[in-house]
């Protein structure tokens, strides 16, 4: 296996955590992105090994200038896996536009951000592989994460263009989908809007203690995930989506067999509207 340097955002955590502990353990060389000199200093007792550089992926115009600096330092990048995020929970009613704002921010124009700057580098070397992750919630929905699914949809969609793009290149781009894993999105990385209409309680306060008591003890292990992804930047030939978790291919199929019913419902109403 060929030793590549990967650039991994929100290294720190989570599965950006998991997959620079496996990269390195495989003897790759990894660059990771963290918001803190406080984080900087848990991931270098943690994982010594990873090249830690501050950045903030909504500090959009300082983006370019960590990713060149960070390739003048550790030379060129291989794969980027575009990590950084947090999950919102909420009523949509209830739910102040700015804290959608930022879940954009963060988990769409931050992972854009981060692409762009490596896109002119990829398409020039005429190699790299990029690795946006998503969620299940890039595909499908449930209530009360209205501005999650919805920044992970527009990544989701994101990504197929990109991999279009940038195919003729040579470069790779894969949306990972997990579903759900022992992470802290559920936990301390998630931020929650303060409940104020009773008409929701019974849709939505037993999904949010649900998801509380469950977080933690999900099915999915996050090291796992860490060496199907190592396993993916290895393929000649990626998925343009990557599920992972089989809650994920449980309730993406089901959203697909259900697909194909409504559009079939609909057919005649579909057709009806060409010229």
């Amino acid at each position: 296996m060929p030793k590549r340097t990967f650039f991994i955002t929100g290294a720190n955590s989570g599965f950006g955590f998991a997959i620079a502990t496996a990269a390195i353990r495989q003897g790759h060389k990894v660059i990771g992105t963290v918001r803190s000199e406080q984080s900087r200093a848990a991931l270098a007792e943690r994982s010594p090994a990873v090249r830690s550089v501050l950045c903030d992926v909504t500090d959009f115009n300082r983006v370019s200038d960590i990713v060149r600096q960070s390739e003048e330092d550790h030379g060129p990048v291989d794969v980027l896996i575009n990590n950084a995020g947090y999950g919102h929970e909420g009523i949509l009613e209830e739910s102040p536009l700015e804290e959608m704002r930022r879940q954009f921010d963060v988990n769409v124009f931050g992972a854009v951000a981060v692409a762009k700057a490596f896109l002119p580098r990829f398409r020039e070397r005429r190699s790299g592989f990029i690795v946006n992750v998503t969620s299940m919630g890039g595909i499908i929905t449930m209530p009360g994460i209205a501005y999650y699914c919805g920044s992970k949809f527009a990544l989701q969609g994101i990504s197929e263009v990109m991999r279009a793009e940038m195919a003729p290149f040579g470069v790779h781009v894969t949306a990972l989908c997990p579903g759900s894993f022992r992470t802290d999105w559920a936990g301390r990385s998630m931020i929650r809007t303060e409940r104020s209409i009773a008409d929701y309680d019974a849709l939505f306060d037993p999904i949010r203690q649900a998801r509380q008591a469950k977080s933690g003890k999900q099915l999915g292990d996050p090291d796992k995930l860490a060496a199907a992804v190592l396993g993916l930047v290895e393929s000649e030939n990626p998925p343009p989506q990557l599920l992972l978790g089989s809650d994920a291919l449980g309730l993406v199929s089901d959203r697909g067999e259900r697909l194909k019913q409504e559009i079939e419902a609909w057919r005649s109403v579909t057709v009806s509207t060409d010229g």
